[in-house]
């Protein structure tokens, strides 16, 4: 389960981010072992409207739920609002904006952190208390309007890792994930397209955004589905950077 670790860790340190495909991160989850994925991509059918984002034009439906993580593991925590500066998001930041929280909190979310936990914790040693968010994300896109899962642009999240999981495209095209140095240059793309196909980010180090999904079929539902987890040292989030 864990022998193309250390591998993925060699591209995040030279890189500042690395994609994953489907197979190889099947292996890394042990996804064949886990009872509950298909429960666990249901639930994004139950998400709810991101109010937030409404109120400025834009639509997507989301969950949140925030946890911690040390020597002893993964724990969630009670839930909390999500905050980022507009440093970092210059569209909605400096607000606490409260979302419905994670309700599939089962094996496949738990083999998702543990996961995170190891790869983001092996990198960084020294950080001895982790605060990790957990968001989940519908992008719907319509005949007259394209959906943006990135309305903010080409950014940084503000934490120190960041994993995209792409759980579930339907009836969508483009989408396509960049990377950027810190002066805008262009240093990778691709497109997450099967499940499990997963982008990880040293948030430190690179920016990255996506481009809008349109509809195959504008007359049918549309919508790309991720899993986007972030890990951030725990001190420097108390400290408020």
């Amino acid at each position: 389960m864990t022998s193309t670790l250390p591998a993925l860790q060699d591209r995040l340190l030279q890189d500042g981010f690395a994609f994953v495909p489907a197979d190889a991160m099947r292996e890394q989850l042990d996804a064949a072992s886990l009872p509950d994925w298909p429960a666990f991509t249901a639930s994004w059918n139950e998400l709810a409207p991101d109010t937030y984002l409404a109120s400025v034009g834009r639509h997507r439906r989301r969950r949140h739920a925030v946890f911690s993580a040390d020597a002893r593991g993964v724990h969630r925590e009670p839930h909390q609002p999500h905050y980022q500066s507009k440093t970092y998001n210059p569209l909605q930041g400096d607000i606490e904006r409260w979302f419905e929280p994670v309700t599939a909190d089962g094996a496949s979310l738990r083999r998702i952190l543990d996961f995170c936990h190891r790869c983001f914790g092996g990198l960084a040693p020294q950080v001895a208390h982790w605060q990790v968010e957990v968001h989940q994300f519908r992008i719907e896109a319509r005949a007259n309007e394209a959906g943006e899962p990135t309305p903010e642009g080409v950014h940084r999240d503000g934490v120190d890792y960041v994993l995209v999981l792409l759980v579930d495209r339907s009836n969508i095209e483009s989408g396509t994930t960049t990377i950027h140095a810190a002066d805008g240059r262009l240093l990778g793309s691709f497109t997450l397209t099967h499940p499990f196909d997963a982008a990880l980010v040293d948030d430190a180090r690179v920016f990255h955004g996506v481009t809008a999904v349109t509809p195959v079929d504008p007359s049918q539902p549309a919508h790309r589905d991720v899993l986007v987890v972030t890990f951030r040292d725990a001190l420097r989030a108390r400290g408020g950077a």
